[in-house]
């Protein structure tokens, strides 16, 4: 079983809104609800949202979709986005979790197809991490193994996880992916701007 995991506890300082609510011009998705369907379709067993305590927008999105998914609230979310990936850990460790793939809000773009071909190569060879590659850019979704949980439980917290991928990377796995979208990171209006479409929402609060 592998549950997949969207990180959407950041403050969006950069952006000047919560990103989990920003349109992504298609059908009234936002990159929340966009995020949560595209793991469902990539095959994920289970989707788990972590967030701040203050979480009652993301609640009603969550609430309001067809598709299912749990809410996790991570109680200290200025410790940065390492300690959302351990609130996760604590709701989906569980016998019979043998990955946890991370996904972030921040890259909302990334296709179903992706997903599913992290899954199949983690579930093929095992682990211990799987992440999707584009020359030399690394992207999102990362598949991480059973076998790293307790490394990402006791990494510094101000390295974040990937300390974990540095520590292991003799043996992370690396697919090529031909997906835009698994690359782009939308922090602020320019990125929106320039990935989603014009700034919809007047003057960002600086």
């Amino acid at each position: 079983m592998i549950p997949g995991v969207i990180l959407a506890a950041g403050t969006s300082s950069r952006m000047g809104r919560a990103k989990t609510l920003l349109p992504t011009g298609v059908d009234g998705q936002t990159f929340l609800s966009r995020l949560v369907a595209t793991l469902w379709a990539g095959g994920v067993d289970d989707v788990v949202v972590v967030t701040s305590s203050l979480s009652g927008e993301v609640e009603c999105v969550l609430e309001g979709m067809s598709l299912s998914s749990r809410l996790v609230k991570n109680p200290h979310p200025e410790r940065g986005q390492l300690s959302s990936s351990i609130s996760a850990l604590t709701a989906i460790d569980r016998p019979g979790v043998t990955g946890m793939l991370v996904a972030l809000v921040d890259i909302p773009l990334v296709s179903p197809g992706t997903v599913r071909r992290v899954l199949e190569v983690f579930r093929a060879r095992g682990g211990p991490i799987v992440r999707p590659t584009s020359g030399a850019k690394h992207g999102h979704p990362v598949v991480f193994g059973r076998a790293v949980f307790d490394d990402l439980r006791n990494a510094d917290e101000a390295a974040g996880a990937k300390s974990v991928i540095r520590a292991n990377e003799a043996v992370v796995v690396n697919v090529p992916i031909d997906d835009p979208g698994a690359f782009t990171d939308i922090d602020t209006p320019e990125d929106y701007a320039r990935f989603i479409g014009p700034w919809l929402f007047g003057e960002p609060t600086r």
